[in-house]
């Protein structure tokens, strides 16, 4: 404990693989800190053993279940002078991990919040897509059950930014699927699986291609990364009615084929549709 003042609450990254990862500041932290909040506490001490550092302080686990109800006890700890080391099991707390509401909580009540940068799936995955990535967007994971998720999709259909989602390896394979009914077949994609760890593998394709590569599921830890919409127009009206015509004899239901053309047109849906409803009118 420090003798006057509060501490500082420590945001640190872990490895997302390999623990050689670590930075030389995150091993002392570790040894540092009076308090650790950790996803998942078992992993933080294989962590430390791996780094040759012995932990002095006490460890409190801070997974999703418990998060909110941890909150008061590590803001008191602050309080009374102890640096808090929030960490989770792989990555930067609150990246689609606990911490937002540790962060929010000691920010709002005036006290110190430092970072200790590190690995981050979301940019390891971005860096080695080859897509662009000037500007982009984090969409987490997504939602599991068909009908939202559907929507969630739909939404970001028309979205210009390359976009980085976290997905189950058992799911990858539905989740493309979606994402090439959403956004249309052609849409080019990365999956990255395992990043940085011994069986990484980096898969390149469209989401059509992708989607049937991983129809079984895959396994490990996904980061899918996903090109935004080329924001000029590769049909017009009338061309993206026709093709939904094609795609609606092969079988594909008119509202899919109506979101997958406007998606790969750039064409707004509802123009689709109305071209879709008059070149059906004798």
């Amino acid at each position: 404990m420090k003798e006057t003042g509060p501490g500082t609450l420590i945001v640190a990254a872990t490895p997302i693989g390999r623990a050689g990862d670590a930075s030389p500041r995150l091993a002392s932290a570790l040894a540092a800190a009076a308090v650790i909040a950790a996803e998942d506490t078992r992993r933080v001490r294989r962590l430390a053993a791996a780094l040759g550092v012995t932990l002095a302080g006490r460890t409190v686990s801070y997974y999703d279940d418990v998060e909110q109800e941890r909150v008061a006890g590590l803001l008191a700890a602050l309080r009374s002078g102890d640096d808090v080391l929030l960490i989770t099991d792989a990555g930067t707390p609150g990246v689609s991990d606990p911490g937002y509401r540790l962060v929010a909580a000691a920010a709002a009540a005036g006290l110190r919040v430092t970072v200790l940068p590190g690995p981050s799936a979301v940019t390891a995955a971005l860096a080695v897509s080859g897509l662009p990535s000037d500007r982009f967007c984090f969409e987490g994971f997504p939602l599991r059950r068909d009908g939202p998720r559907a929507r969630r999709f739909a939404g970001l259909a028309a979205e210009p930014r390359t976009m980085v989602f976290f997905e189950a390896g058992r799911r990858a394979g539905a989740t493309l699927a979606g994402l090439a009914a959403a956004f249309g077949p052609g849409r080019r994609a990365v999956v990255c699986r395992e990043l940085s760890k011994t069986h990484e593998e980096i898969r390149r394709g469209t989401l059509g291609e992708l989607a049937e590569w991983a129809a079984g599921g895959l396994l490990g830890e996904v980061t899918l990364v996903v090109a935004g919409r080329d924001q000029a127009p590769a049909m017009d009206a009338a061309a993206a009615a026709a093709e939904v015509a094609v795609r609606e004899a092969a079988g594909t239901p008119r509202k899919e084929a109506i979101a997958a053309v406007a998606a790969e047109s750039g064409l707004p849906r509802r123009d689709v549709y109305n071209a879709v409803v008059a070149a059906r009118r004798p």
